[in-house]
């Protein structure tokens, strides 16, 4: 069963049941309390009758006709029975859960003590002493005991806070209260946090002793069946000025609840701020020196006593709640120090220190509370999956209770990074507080905290120490992109505090607006390129043209750079252009432009010779004016896809089952320099004999050095090398022919000086 399913049946059934056993809820659940272990005031006020809170005991109608009987046993109606079935098994989705209902339940008794002391007269003749919650888990008798010195309940308020399902004291109480602005800090309001005990237990008794003087300590105790009786506890052991003890008989399933390292894991993870003191019953080793009996034996008169160290083992109360939850203070009277020590506490990160942090108050509509921090390093749960679901960085709290943090609509999940608590008593959550409801509530607090993450980022950015958001960029900057791509409120916001290396920031990044202040005059759009780092990235034969005239191109070194910048399109009235796609325009004059159409006319038969001899490679083939250094270069058409986004794709293709293929993707605009010489000799060559297979390598070889330039991949490696050893073997046999003439004028030239060399006459003797 779902549990929105479970929701609506636990509202359909108590309200089909009779009025005794009324269930009170709001048409929209807003506030977020729980059911406690308190006062309850009548569940319709009568008129004409004005309540306190120490007299709404007089107000109860109870479900049987004599309340003061002792031992009396309650019938649960089938109605009931079921609402009880679907709590128990269906409404709370984790067992855990019952430790956090069960101490909230307790700490709003302690609440409304501390209230009732001091507003009581000094002659009510009420319990004053202050109020603390302990547990204690009985591993022998398998039992957990729950005990708070709170407020207590009397035989009547017995009846109706645990014998009605959905009857809230805390919700009476505050009623009761009227609409003064009490200094009370309940929890509860749903009344059925307290049936969550059933989850671990088949038998719960509670002991209890009202705060009002005279009161007499009673037992309350079912099984979860169909009845529950309540008893006076005089053989119990007795309660101390007022309170309520919880006994929880552990069914055989849930045997780890009683393991004290378990019940301290579940006080951390969800009680620890509660206001008041909660401690947990636990052995703890500690060593002790004592003397060596054994050593000292032989001990001289007058020599020191040899010592040694043993365990000692202890069973004792040992406070767990000793962390103070700083967000609920005026941050004006938290320190730098107190920041840091609860962010390495509260979020587990002992070796970390946060880089900055952002502690407000939301008021007006919603009243929120919230406490954020950028880490000073990557979580580690991030750095292998950036989005991770079982990252945990959003703390949820209601009054001081942690409710859970995994909801995904508090924060969008490009600000994943970023941890904090947030501590709301508007949270729409359902009953059993596991799942938050959309609604406008949640609407107001997601923006309110994207808001802080911004302002934080920019005051990283404004800082006069350029390190300390460059140490940010580098940690969170794929974060930023993601909120650019998909974040559409907030883009604006965004991309003034993206960074990107350029043809002339060398090892520094630069900003939209850098790029912008160093424009030369004339310039009137934004260039970048993308490419696998910055070396492969600048190695674009594009970029010549744009340095040569001062323009400063943008480098786009990741798969997200180019997804990033695609869902920018312009900044501050200036166009942001892939200076790799075809048709680039530099805004030239007419003069310009006559010469290429000039020289497309010139170099169309070499155009089209390429575009057969490449036919399946590119699209096709232009001239171009805007390289120098570079015989030709690919450039992508309007609509197409970078290589460095071609292997992206290519590679999640295959990750998910495919042949990686991406067709005519693949094919690029191939772009030549008219005015290099390997264009002017590749133009000789076909006039020559453009069949020759010399003439068709040649062209290869460009096509090959044009796409390895741009960034792409050398389909057919090995043809590619033959083409290498094919030129270099014509190289080398020129070379070899020519040393071979060069020989053989040598030797003639030889031959020649010995034949024109004069014969000198014999003489005769």
């Amino acid at each position: 069963m779902k549990l929105s399913y479970a929701a609506s049946s636990l509202f359909l059934a108590v309200s089909s049941s009779v009025s005794a056993f009324t269930i009170h809820h709001t048409n929209t659940i807003t506030n977020v309390h729980r059911h406690a272990f308190a006062i309850s005031s009548h569940h319709r006020r009568r008129p004409n009758r004005s309540l306190s809170p120490l007299q709404m005991s007089d107000a109860v109608e109870t479900t049987t006709a004599t309340t003061e009987k002792k031992g009396e046993t309650f019938e649960f109606q089938a109605e009931v029975g079921r609402v009880m079935d679907i709590i128990i098994n269906s409404l709370y989705s984790d067992k855990d859960i019952f430790l956090r209902e069960l101490v909230s339940n307790a700490a709003d008794a302690c609440d409304k003590k501390r209230f009732l002391s001091v507003t009581a007269d000094d002659e009510s003749g009420v319990d004053t002493s202050p109020p603390e919650i302990r547990i204690k888990a009985d591993v022998e008798n398998q039992v957990i005991v729950i005990e708070d010195s709170g407020v207590g309940m009397t035989r009547d308020e017995l009846i109706n806070n645990l014998g009605r399902i959905a009857q809230s004291g805390t919700k009476n109480f505050m009623e009761a209260l009227g609409e003064g602005s009490a200094d009370v800090n309940l929890i509860g309001q749903f009344g059925v946090g307290f049936y969550s005990a059933y989850l671990i237990a088949d038998k719960v008794e509670v002991i209890t002793k009202s705060m009002q003087a005279g009161s007499p300590q009673l037992r309350w105790e079912s099984d979860s069946g169909s009845s529950f009786t309540i008893s006076d506890a005089t053989d119990a052991d007795p309660i101390e000025g007022s309170g309520t003890r919880l006994i929880l008989h552990v069914k055989d399933d849930a045997m780890q609840y009683l393991e004290s390292g378990k019940l301290e894991e579940l006080l951390n993870r969800y009680s620890e701020f509660i206001e008041f003191p909660i401690s947990l019953w636990k052995e703890s080793t500690e060593y002790e020196k004592v003397p060596d009996e054994e050593a000292n034996k032989d001990l001289a008169e007058g020599e020191e006593p040899k010592m040694k160290t043993v365990p000692v083992t202890k069973s004792e109360f040992t406070p767990m709640n000793t962390q103070k939850p700083i967000w609920l203070r005026p941050p004006k009277e938290v320190t730098e120090e107190e920041y840091k020590e609860f962010y390495k506490a509260a979020f587990r990160a002992s070796y970390d220190e946060p880089q900055k942090w952002t502690h407000f108050k939301l008021e007006g509509q919603v009243e929120c509370k919230a406490l954020l921090y950028i880490p000073g390093m990557l979580p580690f749960e991030l750095s292998k999956d950036m989005f991770d679901e079982d990252s945990r960085n959003i703390r949820l709290y209601v009054k001081r209770v942690f409710i859970n943090d995994k909801f995904e609509d508090i924060m969008p999940r490009w600000l994943k990074f970023i941890k904090g608590v947030v501590d709301s008593d508007d949270l729409p959550l359902n009953v059993s507080r596991e799942i938050l409801q959309k609604s406008k509530v949640l609407n107001i607090i997601n923006k309110r905290l994207v808001r802080k993450s911004l302002d934080m980022f920019r005051e990283l950015a404004e800082d006069e120490d350029s390190s300390k958001y460059i140490m940010f960029w580098n940690n969170f900057g794929k974060y930023l992109k993601v909120g650019v791509i998909e974040d559409d409120k907030n883009k604006s916001e965004l991309v003034p505090l993206l960074r990107f290396f350029s043809s002339k920031s060398g090892e520094e990044y630069t900003s939209f607006d850098k790029y912008i202040e160093g424009m030369p005059e004339g310039q009137k759009s934004i260039y970048y390129v993308t490419g696998e780092g910055r070396k492969n990235a600048m190695l674009q034969p594009v970029i010549e043209k744009l340095t040569s005239r001062g323009y400063e191109v943008l480098l786009m070194t990741e798969p997200l750079d180019e997804i990033t910048i695609e869902a920018i399109r312009d900044y501050k009235d200036f166009r942001i252009v892939d200076a790799t796609k075809e048709g680039l325009d530099l805004e030239d004059d007419a003069e310009t432009k006559k010469e290429k159409e000039e020289l497309t006319e010139k170099y169309r038969d070499i155009c089209e010779y390429l575009e057969v001899e490449l036919k399946g490679l590119v699209q096709k083939v232009t001239v171009s004016t805007l390289l120098t250094d570079s015989p030709a270069a690919l450039v992508q058409g309007a609509y197409g896809v970078s290589p460095t986004m071609q292997r992206y794709m290519k590679a999640q293709s295959v990750a998910s089952g495919g042949i990686g293929n991406l067709g005519s993707m693949n094919q690029a605009v191939l772009e030549i320099n008219p005015k290099h010489p390997i264009v002017k000799d590749l133009e000789k060559m076909i006039e020559k004999d453009k069949e020759s297979d010399e003439t068709r390598t040649f062209a290869m070889l460009m096509y090959d050095v044009a796409s390895m330039t741009g960034g792409y991949e050398v389909a057919d490696a090995g043809a590619f090398a033959k083409r290498v050893m094919s030129l270099m073997t014509i190289k080398a046999k020129d070379d070899v022919a020519g040393d071979e003439v060069a020989a053989e004028q040598t030797d003639t030239k030889s031959d020649d000086d010995k034949d024109d060399k004069p014969v000198e006459p014999e003489v005769v003797a």
